[in-house]
């Protein structure tokens, strides 16, 4: 009976306690930003840079979507966070301490912030489970929020509505990197446009992004399955093709939006400088009070006790010294440009601000801004590799499907391998034309060589020897025994067999002009054009044999 009679008085009291908590009077330890005035209601903290501070931690959060970011621009600007002790000694004292990042995560997921009273956010079982190992004072295990007991909305000021607490908890559970598969996962720093939002269209999955060695080009891999089961991996595809036309739908879809940027980019850069400003402003106020306050002490106190008159002045020395130090802390710090833009540079902001695709890609811009951007319109890309090209479907925020097609990326063998048309040019020109005349068209005409650069004759003679193409229309006369190529020009020595003359007369004519010659360098050989008319003009009945002018000398001293 005795048992019976405490577990009675156990659910009693339970009972009581719960009554209480339906009615919002069951009382808590209130986080910081938030306590109870005299009459026992919750207000906000009267102290204005605890609520600023507070505030400011749910924009950033706003902002950048990552509790960790969040951390890291409290520690870039040098900035702290308050925190309530409850020792006896010094029972709701605030000290103020670098923020962290599980300090971040709790106030994210107290609903108190919202307004909101709710009881049963854990749940303790005292009883251990077949399996576990016993424990004295239970376990206790968080409650999903659909199934919170008593949840009363609007019940006290909060410093965010009920909406935004539920879209942070979804926020924070997106970033979750458990269960990749159904998470995003935080926005990170890589170049891969896709993180996190890519899917496989074979199995369904998330792919993975895998950066190649020593570069920032990204692949997105689909290998659960082969970490898992130790299957085949789905399909990889090289990414940085597939994050270009995203990125130009993206910045297609946005275009009617250019105006709506324009005029709120500037206003959230004032409003987040003139937030860190004042915090910073209240932060030198706090610490001017405490100065004050301890300068009021010393003056009070009478100057011939020195026992205390010592403690309160070396107290009030310690204060200057943190003023001083903070000041010049704050002078240090560099300040917000969006306070001291002139009417000029505002105009040239918003300027820039109404042409999205210069802004997107702006060196300053950052992989994480991008990646920011483009979470806010697109829920995710599946991609399913074919065999030439690559099948992209983007699903939009509104459930709207985009279908883009992006060519597969060549091989390393394909990327080096000369153009087929090039090749075809090639085999085209060959009969009539150089090595170096067609190098100068195939440049003027834009073609580019395999291994990049522009054609130049030894490339072109290097295509002619690998694809079998005739060398019709050679640049020496060795190469072409008949002594007449493809274009029909002669060489000087067939030139000078046709007319009946000496091959330095050949050289005399083409330099006088009286004969169309080309030759491929300075000094290269000649190749002459001959027609009918010019053949029967200059050919001579009988050719001349011109014997050497030391023959004739040494003959005549023979005779002599």
């Amino acid at each position: 009976m005795s048992e019976a009679e405490l577990h009675w008085l156990r659910q009693r009291l339970l009972g009581g306690k719960l009554t209480k908590a339906e009615f919002g009077e069951l009382r808590f330890r209130l986080p910081i930003g938030l306590v109870s005035d005299p009459i026992g209601r919750v207000v906000l903290d009267p102290d204005e840079e605890v609520q600023a501070v507070v505030r400011l931690v749910f924009d950033l959060f706003e902002h950048y979507r990552s509790a960790l970011a969040v951390v890291k621009h409290f520690h870039t600007h040098h900035l702290r966070f308050p925190d309530r002790l409850w020792q006896r000694t010094r029972k709701g004292e605030v000290v103020w301490e670098p923020l962290r990042c599980g300090r971040v995560l709790s106030l994210l997921h107290n609903p108190f912030y919202a307004g909101a009273y709710v009881y049963g956010r854990t749940k303790t079982r005292s009883q251990a489970l077949p399996g576990e190992e016993p424990r004295i004072k239970g376990r206790t295990r968080q409650v999903k929020r659909e199934d919170w007991p008593i949840v009363l909305l609007d019940a006290h000021p909060g410093y965010i509505s009920w909406e935004q607490f539920r879209s942070n908890q979804q926020i924070l559970d997106d970033n979750r990197t458990w269960r990749p598969e159904e998470r995003r996962g935080a926005v990170r720093e890589g170049a891969a446009l896709l993180q996190g939002i890519v899917l496989c269209g074979l199995c369904g999955r998330r792919m993975n992004v895998r950066y190649h060695a020593e570069s920032s080009i990204p692949s997105y891999e689909c290998r659960q399955a082969h970490a898992q089961l130790a299957e085949k991996t789905c399909q990889t595809m090289r990414g940085d093709g597939i994050d270009q036309a995203v990125a130009g739908c993206f910045l297609e879809a946005i275009q009617p939006a250019h105006l709506a940027v324009s005029l709120s980019t500037l206003d959230q850069l004032e409003a987040r400088a003139k937030q860190l400003d004042r915090q910073w402003q209240l932060r030198l106020e706090r610490v001017q009070y405490e100065a004050d306050l301890a300068r009021r002490r010393y003056v009070a106190v009478d100057p011939d006790n020195r026992l205390v008159a010592r403690s309160l002045e070396r107290d009030w020395n310690e204060k200057l010294t943190e003023v001083e130090q903070l000041q010049r802390e704050y002078a240090t710090l560099p300040q917000p440009t969006a306070l001291h833009l002139t009417p000029q540079e505002r105009q040239r902001i918003l300027a820039l601000a109404q042409n999205v695709p210069a802004v997107w890609f702006a060196t300053t811009t950052t992989p994480a801004e991008r990646k920011q951007l483009v979470r806010y319109l697109i829920k995710d890309v599946t991609l399913s590799r074919r065999e030439t090209v690559i099948e992209v479907r983007i699903r939009w925020r509104t459930e709207a499907l985009t279908d883009l097609i992006v060519p597969r990326a060549k091989r390393v063998a394909d990327a080096r391998r000369t153009d087929p048309q090039v090749i075809a040019r090639v085999r085209e020109l060959a009969p009539t034309h150089t090595a170096t005349q067609i190098a100068t068209l195939l440049n003027e005409e834009g073609f580019r060589a395999g291994l990049g650069g522009s054609f130049t004759a030894s490339k072109v003679e290097w295509i002619r020897a690998a694809y079998d193409i005739s060398l019709d229309c050679p640049e020496g006369p060795g190469f072409c025994p008949s002594g007449q190529r493809g274009d029909g020009r002669y060489s000087a020595l067939a030139a000078a067999e046709l007319l009946n003359v000496n091959v330095s007369t050949i050289a005399d004519w083409c330099n006088t002009g009286k004969l169309d010659s080309v030759r491929a360098g300075t000094h290269g050989p000649r190749w002459i054009r001959l027609t009918p008319e010019i053949i029967a003009e200059l050919r001579k009945p009988v050719q001349r044999h011109w014997k050497r002018r030391l023959s004739r000398q040494r003959d005549q001293n023979m005779v002599q």
